[in-house]
């Protein structure tokens, strides 16, 4: 009866510790985060880049989609992972609650709390683009996606966002005066309105690199590459900028404020490099690629946040993990991964490569093996000298 009774408090200390573990789940731990595109034919398996992101002590992971393949790779890695909802499904999923219900059920249910999914980001890029359809869809899609985790018990868990282009801005200098654009407003303050509720951040994808590229006459590099320079000053702030990445967060910030929320925070979900380009992107070079991503790797350690929102950390989404060889566009499309396609690295921020990762998690099973080795056979060996001590004084 009294095994029985341990039995039972072993059981419901097992739940409750997964019920604990689910509840404090963390959206985002630290400040540096990855995407993980998969738009390539030559790049890692699943498996292969856990191991890496695990090496490299990358925890903070957004991809595109639902992929199960990512998501059972995941699975007790201990990485915190946003799947993406496509733009393809979000005037379904604005039309149809159950659907959403569905997908819910399908791509984040089922992997929970063995693979840690602590997002869902719904659609990408959306106010501001060119499919004005998808931008009368997406509160509906966000809502619908949000009840459908509210009442699988995981609103604690599973955080629901979007993330938005400079696209939906205007007049982004100096930072203090910028705005939301007139005709993305009227569907950005509703959508701003359901996140404040829920206790969602704003989402940005911001590249210094896109904004040097449209006016190299004008825009000092070391400014977008966090290299010393003069910098810019706001006057109506009586702030001062060193980088441009701060700056394009306190644009958001400001544009936040004028819309009547000031309180939000705004979280960095893409932004880095190119480093190789078409003739016309001469900035995309190994050289300055490196530059930026090492020395951001070094601001967001710093763990501090800007100057308008000195309080508020700035956390980021590097953009991305590989090279994609099958994304179209310009030349630097496809040349952001911080990883060459077979898993070494693209230039040395301080990172090791696939092999160098595999190498080292290796080593440390191996360590780990032998250590029980050890321990067992210890444990084996004093048993038998008490045998042999106990037959001795017998």
């Amino acid at each position: 009866m009294k095994s029985h009774h341990h039995q039972l408090l072993f059981m419901f200390l097992v739940f409750f510790a997964q019920k604990i573990e689910l509840l404090t789940a963390e959206t985002f731990t630290g400040t540096y985060g990855i995407n993980y595109g998969r738009i390539a034919d030559n790049i890692p398996s699943p498996d292969e880049v856990a191991t890496l992101l695990r090496a490299a002590k990358i925890k903070n992971v957004r991809i595109y989609d639902a992929d199960h393949s990512v998501l059972k790779a995941f699975s007790g890695t201990g990485l915190q992972l946003v799947v993406g909802l496509p733009n393809g499904f979000v005037k379904e999923m604005s039309a149809n609650a159950s659907h959403a219900m569905a997908w819910v059920k399908e791509n984040v249910q089922a992997f929970l709390p063995k693979t840690s999914v602590c997002g869902i980001a719904v659609g990408n890029e959306i106010l501001g683009g060119g499919d004005y359809e998808l931008w009368e869809a997406l509160l509906g899609a966000v809502k619908n996606i949000y009840n459908a985790v509210d009442k699988l018990g995981l609103a604690d868990v599973v955080q629901i966002s979007t993330a938005h282009s400079q696209a939906v801005f205007d007049n982004s200098y100096p930072p203090s005066s910028c705005i939301f654009r007139e005709n993305v407003a009227q569907f950005m303050k509703p959508l701003l309105e359901f996140f404040s509720q829920i206790g969602s951040p704003f989402c940005l994808n911001a590249y210094p690199f896109l904004a040097y590229m449209s006016d190299p006459e004008n825009i000092d590099i070391n400014y977008a590459l966090f290299q010393k320079t003069k910098g810019i000053y706001d006057m109506k702030t009586d702030l001062h900028y060193d980088n441009m990445l701060d700056a394009q967060i306190d644009a958001t910030y400001a544009a936040l404020e004028d819309a009547g929320f000031k309180k939000m925070e705004v979280i960095v979900t893409e932004t880095g490099w190119a480093s190789l380009g078409d003739t016309n992107e001469a900035a995309a070079t190994v050289n300055n690629a490196r530059t930026f991503n090492y020395n951001l790797r070094k601001r967001l350690a710093k763990k501090k946040g800007t100057p308008l929102r000195p309080k508020m950390v700035v956390k980021a989404y590097i953009f991305a993990i590989f090279n994609e060889n099958l994304k179209s566009g310009p030349t630097s499309e496809r040349n952001f991964g911080l990883f060459k396609p077979d898993g070494s690295i693209s230039y040395d921020i301080g990172f090791h490569g696939l092999s160098s990762a595999e190498s080292s998690l290796l080593s440390l099973k191996v360590r780990d093996s032998l250590y029980q080795h050890t321990r067992s056979f210890k444990r084996q060996h004093i048993g038998i000298r008490t045998v042999y001590f106990l037959d001795k004084n017998n």
